[in-house]
């Protein structure tokens, strides 16, 4: 007999409640039922209860709320906000910056043009963070560099595109970042991870932990962010 605080969790699958498509757990979202009925979204998979899924979508977690979903796959009334697919979204993106903010004190990030370019020219560089409000030829100066040190391989070297100068400067304790690169390392494993499930739920095919160059980077971080074309030129540090 189940107990109150059982968690659905047994298998490798879970099942969309949106289009019954079946995924692994870190392509899914789980979301619990509280005692009030409102739908919570649980992106840490820790809440206690019996869990419900959709796929790692904005669109799917829209679709969930507007059709009433939620409350036929927990068979019980469910009340989910006009504004969960946001909310979901501003979480996921706290737990991304959180994670870099875990990171950065690990020793794992600098930030700075000047020390991200030493950090490539020593070969010491898992990932580039690029704000969303930087200058283009940034991100073409740094893709430069990249091609010159690591050659063909470069293009193995995740970008991030997600957040804005500020953002980033928040998490790393710092003014507005716009450049950044992050160390191989645990921690850094760990944001880029959470990175990634957030470009996933925005939509966007590109942008963000993926083998991206200079300007097409730029132009689908653009996507990922909602944005048309070209990032706005921005200040450069």
């Amino acid at each position: 007999m189940r107990t109150k605080t059982h968690r659905d969790d047994s298998g490798s699958e879970r099942t969309c409640i949106v289009s019954g498509a079946k995924g692994a757990p870190e392509m899914m979202l789980r979301f619990a039922l509280a005692a009030d009925g409102s739908v919570v979204p649980d992106i840490r998979c820790k809440l206690p209860g019996r869990g419900v899924w959709t796929r790692l979508s904005s669109e799917a977690v829209r679709r969930a709320a507007d059709k009433r979903a939620f409350s036929r796959a927990f068979r019980a009334e469910a009340e989910a906000s006009a504004t969960l697919a946001a909310t979901v979204d501003a979480l996921l993106e706290r737990d991304a910056l959180q994670s870099l903010s875990m990171a950065n004190k690990a020793g794992l990030v600098v930030a700075g043009a000047f020390k991200v370019d030493s950090a490539i020219e020593n070969g010491d560089v898992a990932a580039l963070v690029q704000a969303s409000d930087g200058a283009s030829d940034g991100a073409q100066k740094r893709a430069r560099a990249l091609r010159a040190r690591f050659g063909d391989t470069c293009g193995t070297i995740p970008w991030i595109y997600l957040f804005s100068s500020s953002q980033l400067g928040l998490a790393l304790g710092k003014a507005n970042v716009i450049h950044a690169a992050l160390k191989c390392g645990a921690a850094s494993s760990a944001f880029l991870t959470r990175a990634e499930r957030l470009r996933l739920y925005r939509g966007s095919e590109t942008g963000a932990a993926l083998d991206v160059d200079g300007e097409s980077a730029r132009a689908n971080s653009a996507a990922t962010l909602g944005r048309p074309g070209e990032l706005a030129e921005g200040p450069s540090d």
